[in-house]
């Protein structure tokens, strides 16, 4: 509960810094798109890792329960560890596209030039 206050605070400090005009609009959905990119990555990295520890685990029992097929389950624990990753990475380049090839920044400055 504690942590949910402390974020609603937070944030709620975000409107009284609050711009008017196309130019704060601008500065608006770059804090926003920060603050999104932020929990995206954050989510992702926790979500593989989860995945990540749940592999090694089922695949370290399964070698403790059977050792001869060893070879085996190390070969799909590794392929499994790859596409794991690869969403984690997937969520990266989201990250860097609102960050940096956001078409409502662009909207944004075109609107503060006229």
């Amino acid at each position: 509960m504690k942590k949910v206050m402390f974020l609603m605070f937070a944030l709620a400090t975000l409107s009284f810094g609050a711009e008017d005009g196309a130019l704060g609009s601008y500065t608006t959905i770059a804090s926003y798109s920060l603050l999104a990119a932020a929990i995206v990555l954050g989510i992702a990295a926790f979500g593989g890792a989860v995945g990540m520890g749940n592999a090694a685990s089922a695949t370290i029992t399964g070698i403790a329960r059977n050792p001869s097929v060893a070879s085996k389950l190390s070969t799909t624990m590794y392929i499994s560890l790859a596409m794991i990753e690869a969403q984690v990475i997937y969520a990266l380049v989201i990250a860097f596209i609102m960050l940096f090839a956001n078409p409502l920044i662009t909207d944004a400055i075109s609107a503060a030039a006229n």
